[in-house]
Formats: C-alpha cells, sequence, structure tokens
C-alpha cells in the first residue's frame, strides 16, 4: 500500500464492499451506475468513487483488496474517506465452512462442479438454520482491525466509517439469520474501541426488504433502500470528518 502524500484536487471515496453495494432489484450492476448508494454518496460529496467489491466478500476478503489489489494502493492516496461495507456475508449461516465453499467454483470437471454445487444448493437453506456465520465474529473483527491499521498505517487519521449487516428473506439460507447478533455485537465493539462511526444497514434496508420489495433473491436491495443506505453514509461520514478534524 501507498504511503505517498495526499494529491490536491478531488478526493476519492474508497469503499470495499460485498454486492450490495452494486445490485439492483433486477442484478448487478456496474460500479459507475448513479443508483447505487456508493455513487449517491460520492455524488453528494462531490467526489470520485473508487468501488472495490465483489459477490460473496467477507471482511477477510476486504483485507486481502486492501492489501493485495493495486487499485487500492492507487486510490488510498486521493481518498477522503474510506467505507467498509462489509460484514453481511460474515454473518450469514454457513453450513460449510467458506473456504471450502469459494473451492467449488475449481472443482473439475465440470460435470463434477455442477454436481457439487447443485448439491450445496439443496443442503444450504436446509441446514442453514442450524449452521454459523460464514466467518465467526471474532475474526471478522480481526480482519477489520488489520485492514484498518494499515490504511491508518498510510494514512494516519483518514476518516473511515464501517457498517453492521443487513438484512434477508432469502429462501437460500431458510430466511436464517442466526449470526448477526453476534457479529452486531463484535463490530460495534471495535469500532466504540477506535471511534469509528457505523451504518445499521438493517435500519436502513429492513422495510423494503421485510416488505419483499427488493430483489427477489431476497437479499439484495430496490433503489429505494440504496437511498436510504446513502443518507445514513453520509451521516457516518460528517461524523468521522469532524472526528478527523
Amino acid at each position: 500500500m501507498s504511503s505517498e502524500p495526499v494529491p490536491t484536487g478531488r478526493p476519492t471515496l474508497l469503499v470495499f464492499a460485498d454486492s450490495l453495494a452494486y445490485y439492483g432489484p433486477g442484478g448487478g450492476l456496474p460500479a459507475d451506475d448513479p443508483r447505487i448508494w456508493p455513487n449517491i454518496v460520492a455524488a453528494q460529496l462531490g467526489w470520485d468513487l473508487e468501488l472495490i467489491g465483489r459477490i460473496g466478500w467477507t471482511c477477510r476478503d476486504v483485507w486481502w483488496a486492501a492489501t493485495q489489489d493495486p487499485r487500492s494502493w492507487a486510490a488510498l492516496p486521493r481518498a477522503g474517506a474510506v467505507v467498509f461495507a462489509t460484514c453481511g456475508m460474515d454473518s450469514l449461516p454457513s453450513p460449510v465452512p467458506t473456504a471450502l465453499r469459494e473451492l467449488i467454483r475449481y472443482v473439475r470437471p465440470p460435470w463434477l462442479r455442477r454436481w457439487v454445487r447443485d448439491g450445496h444448493s439443496w443442503l444450504q437453506p436446509r441446514l442453514s438454520p442450524v449452521a454459523r456465520s460464514a466467518l465467526p465474529p471474532h475474526l471478522t473483527v480481526e480482519y477489520l482491525e488489520m485492514t484498518r491499521g494499515a490504511i491508518d498505517f498510510n494514512r494516519p487519521g483518514i476518516p473511515i466509517v464501517a457498517s453492521l449487516p443487513s438484512v434477508h428473506v432469502a429462501d437460500a439460507y431458510g430466511k436464517a439469520h442466526q449470526g448477526r447478533a453476534g457479529t452486531v455485537a463484535a463490530i460495534t465493539a471495535w469500532a466504540d474501541e477506535h471511534e469509528i462511526p457505523l451504518v445499521d444497514l438493517k435500519a436502513a434496508v429492513a422495510e423494503q426488504v421485510y416488505g419483499e420489495h427488493g430483489n427477489p433473491d431476497g437479499i439484495h436491495w430496490n433503489f429505494e433502500a440504496h437511498a436510504a443506505v446513502a443518507e445514513l453514509m453520509l451521516e457516518a461520514l460528517a461524523q468521522a470528518f469532524t472526528k478527523a478534524g
């Protein structure tokens, strides 16, 4: 990660995220779509946006992205603030270890990969009500803290905002989310320790998600929810700016 001085000019909002940041009611969208919350926030600030994310990302993936992705190295010197918009996948139930689930895409030959994927899709909703979170809460905050520390080392005092998990009504997960409370508690304690403002995604999107007004998958949001998240993000960023002086 670069430790060069911050250039003058238009700042960048550096967002590390999972698919909630760039999926709409009909599926995934380009990073420059003006209707998703990162672009709404950047537009309100008058900043550029660097959105680094992928479907299924946990806070562990953010650590890898922040330290290994050259896009993050390029964006950090220009960044006016950093947002950790993951933890949703961390808290979702996972009947098999996350690393094992991620390996399904590498199974060969293709017929065997399809068989394994279909078997996992059959098991997941049935076992989710009794499964542990994809990432244990203590690991979620360990990766958040490592990432915060690395970013703060290169850009001391840069405003940082984090988030608490969203909610879902996804049949794919048996509509189960028993891991959310533990993840919320762990992230809240970590954020309090480091005075990092938090955005509770549930507070922003619950009405839309529980009313089944979002994506038919029961996880991703409509654009009203994106707008609500953007509003809370702007409030949290204002707190982070005040703290940074």
